[in-house]
């Protein structure tokens, strides 16, 4: 297996060469993924990538017929590989499908993930040509359904999910993290790998801990790949809820990581609730504390306002969904961070 050393970090830039393409493997960990998962294959297998070519996909415990498709998959495809994940966590199905990978350019996906035939190929190019460690782009939120719809609407705005440039974009260069990414092996295993007691944010905190080893994380709005969001209230709650709760980890962890971006919500979510309560309070005892209720219709109105702007070329009925599923993902998020840290055993 050849190494594609580079101890510095950026300075020892890859360049584009007119040689044979070199060996990708694309790594995936999935759970749960029955409705998804084929399609997601699919489209990875339908790469226009002229070099050697495999996918790894590592399957945890799954409620649903995940496993049974991916065994049927691979036994339909030589070029796909599957390994367990006994675990089920996400960081380590990841670990188990780079330890098995035989190549040395790792392409991530996941298993919402929709590529268009030619990603491989572009991320492949971009990784060589820029030096950096991991490349990225946008994540592109794909909605079916009228749910579906409003979610992609508010997980591309920066009024729904922050401005950070892999959901909403920006121009290409250096960034803090980008999504999914294509790495370099060489400098993963220089840094460990994922982080296994990261249940989530570990794309963010691997990336961390590359920039501070010297590496490069770089964006390129070019690159693009579409996501299906959650289909139901009950997945958006449980998916915004526990992304805050790993927030608060990363913070306590890398303190210079806090932001206004990541303490508006919980801040959201402590104003509103101390408003209704003076409002509660002001209606039968001190009336000029209904003046609390101010603070939860100021936010109704913004996020109602807002709604409006960014919702205007959804179909009726997703954009009446709008404004619900920006203050589920807003209140749900900073509840979890309010509730601290989730660890596991």
């Amino acid at each position: 297996m050849s190494r594609m050393s580079d101890a510095s970090g950026v300075s020892g830039t890859v360049p584009e060469t007119s040689g044979p393409a070199p060996g990708v493997s694309v790594f995936l960990t999935v759970r749960n993924e029955e409705r998804d998962l084929a399609e997601a294959v699919e489209r990875i297998l339908a790469q226009d990538y002229a070099g050697p070519f495999e996918v790894v996909l590592a399957v945890g415990p799954s409620h649903d017929r995940t496993a049974e498709i991916a065994g049927k998959l691979a036994a339909e495809e030589p070029r796909l590989t599957v390994v367990d994940n006994p675990a089920g966590w996400t960081p380590a199905g990841l670990n188990a499908a780079i330890r098995a990978a035989r190549h040395d350019l790792l392409v991530r996906v996941d298993g919402h993930s929709h590529l268009e035939s030619g990603y491989v190929t572009q991320v492949v190019r971009v990784l060589l040509s820029s030096g950096a460690a991991n490349v990225g782009g946008i994540m592109v939120p794909e909605g079916r359904t009228a749910f579906e719809k409003a979610v992609a609407v508010a997980m591309s705005s920066p009024l729904g999910i922050g401005s950070a440039p892999f959901h909403t974009g920006g121009r290409a260069g250096p960034a803090d993290s980008v999504y999914l990414g294509a790495f370099r092996r060489d400098a993963l295993e220089a840094v460990g790998l994922y982080d296994e007691a990261y249940l989530r944010a570990q794309d963010w905190e691997l990336n961390y801990r590359l920039r501070q080893a010297g590496h490069t994380v770089w964006f390129d709005p070019a690159l693009r790949v579409g996501y299906r969001p959650r289909g139901t209230w009950r997945q958006l709650v449980t998916q915004f809820f526990r992304s805050g709760r790993w927030r608060n980890h990363v913070m306590r962890q890398y303190p210079d990581t806090a932001s206004v971006r990541y303490l508006a919500p919980p801040a959201a979510v402590c104003g509103i609730v101390a408003g209704l309560a003076a409002g509660v309070v002001g209606a039968f005892t001190t009336p000029w504390l209904l003046w609390g209720l101010a603070v939860p219709g100021a936010y109704v109105l913004g996020v109602v306002a807002g709604s409006l702007r960014e919702g205007r070329r959804l179909p009726l009925r997703a954009r009446a969904l709008l404004p619900g599923v920006l203050a589920v993902m807003h209140l749900s998020w900073g509840a979890g961070f309010l509730r601290g840290p989730e660890h596991h055993s």
